[in-house]
């Protein structure tokens, strides 16, 4: 919900940039790693292709162990103390594994990293920083943040190996929670309250139901196979551009054209699967053409202009189903559930990651690299098969209403009235934090109606 009056607040706007470029930073530091681990660890002591693998993914079990236990700690001890110690958790993870002369180390090291997961709570302090009627695009702002981060550790990864070694991109990344925890003190402002967010936070009363809806579940399944497939990937990726003469110092050279016409060829497909309603061809079409990009990364690798060729297309559709997933999530997902989906989520994420690296290392210490892209194709076609009798999802979209003083006096009768209005298809009214959450179909919303019961004016968010 939107005022078409409403403006960011100078803390609503400090809070935005500080904690869009604190997440951007870490999942950076994160990131940085997959392009360059299996090529830059064969000079630490027991490294073999299965460990490097578990060292790339091990950041995931930790993170997807720790993320909700971490989210419910900052509802009890503060936003800011516990994302203060999440980075100090990636900043010792980060020194551990600069300092690391054995995988083993490095293993540590990475399952330190992923300890600080930080990422509800940041998300939290975020919803407790803004209005309703602009949380929206405030949550927008930190997906845009990831997605660039992505992009970005892509090209620096290489770059920061090639002058500093394994051990610098270590280095650089503890610096890189160092400048968060700085922007965590200095540049976002203090909450002027905490309370628990449904759209952003996680319900334990909805996770039961939520892990009952079929359509969220085939979701939580694709982005687990996603970043399994990506994180497997990156075990033998590198040594293909190596194998075909591009030298490990020049991979972030290569990473970056691919990855900026990547963006340019994916962003005419999401509009196709928003605005002109076609999620489901655009979504099963994405996974079909991932299975068969794996497949020709074993057939076809050898070939260096096949195999950039692929790459452009896997960061494609990559891109594509990061941007399409959360908004399938928000689609399915029942009035007033949004974080409680989003949660289970994200687990299954870092759980894919974490799997993805420990079964494309046993794959290629066991069978060689080509190996690891037949893996990687089998999960695409597991993956294709539970989505493909999926029906296509409502375009309906989240939306959370503020309640007034006259609203929350009619609280008996509101959830009728909000019933009663044309393109509303399911709400939720939460009292203890004065707001309904909807899921309306904007095509056919009756706007006046709307307003007249919440006092507000109504305008589009991108929800």
């Amino acid at each position: 919900m939107t005022s078409m009056t409403s403006r960011f607040l100078v803390t609503e706007r400090r809070a935005i940039v500080g904690l869009a470029s604190l997440y951007a930073s870490r999942m950076l530091g994160l990131f940085m790693v997959l392009p360059i681990l299996a090529l830059y660890a064969d000079h630490l002591d027991g490294a073999t292709p299965f460990l490097v693998g578990l060292a790339l993914g091990g950041y995931g079990l930790t993170q997807a162990i720790l993320q909700i236990p971490f989210g419910l700690l900052s509802d009890r001890l503060g936003r800011k103390v516990v994302i203060a110690g999440g980075l100090l958790l990636f900043i010792i993870g980060s020194v551990v594994a600069a300092n690391a002369t054995s995988i083993y180390v490095v293993i540590i090291g990475r399952c330190l990293q992923g300890s600080g997961a930080v990422a509800g709570a940041i998300m939290a302090l975020l919803a407790d920083q803004t209005r309703e009627e602009i949380r929206t695009a405030a949550m927008a702002t930190i997906g845009l943040s990831i997605g660039v981060a992505f992009g970005v550790a892509m090209v620096v990864g290489p770059l920061v190996a090639d002058i500093g070694g394994l051990s610098g991109v270590f280095w650089f990344t503890a610096a890189l929670s160092a400048c968060g925890l700085l922007i965590l003190w200095k540049l976002v402002p203090k909450a002027p309250r905490r309370m628990a967010h449904r759209d952003v936070g996680l319900d334990r009363r909805q996770l039961r139901a939520t892990l009952m809806q079929g359509d969220l579940l085939r979701l939580d399944f694709s982005i687990f196979a996603l970043h399994l497939i990506l994180t497997a990937c990156f075990v033998a990726l590198p040594f293909q551009l190596e194998a075909l003469g591009f030298a490990p110092a020049h991979h972030g050279w290569v990473y970056l054209p691919v990855m900026a016409l990547a963006f340019v060829a994916m962003v005419p497909l999401v509009i196709v699967a928003e605005k002109y309603r076609k999620m489901k061809p655009v979504f099963v079409g994405a996974v079909a053409a991932m299975t068969l990009i794996l497949l020709g990364f074993s057939e076809l690798g050898s070939d260096r202009i096949a195999l950039l060729a692929l790459l452009w297309g896997f960061f494609v559709v990559f891109n594509l189903l990061e941007a399409t997933l959360p908004s399938m999530i928000s689609k399915l997902a029942p009035a007033g559930a949004k974080g409680t989906a989003m949660g289970v989520y994200s687990t299954s994420q870092f759980l894919g990651a974490f799997l993805g690296g420990t079964l494309g290392g046993a794959l290629s210490q066991g069978l060689g690299i080509h190996s690891v892209f037949l893996g990687a194709a089998v999960v695409g076609a597991i993956w294709l098969a539970v989505v493909w009798r999926m029906p296509a999802p409502r375009h309906l979209s989240s939306e959370i209403v503020p309640l007034d003083a006259q609203s929350m006096g009619m609280l008996d009768t509101l959830l009728e009235r909000f019933a009663s209005v044309a393109g509303v298809e399911d709400v939720m009214v939460v009292p203890e934090e004065r707001v309904a959450y909807l899921k309306v179909d904007r095509q056919r919303l009756d706007a006046e109606a709307l307003a007249r019961i919440t006092g507000n004016q109504w305008q589009r968010t991108d929800a």
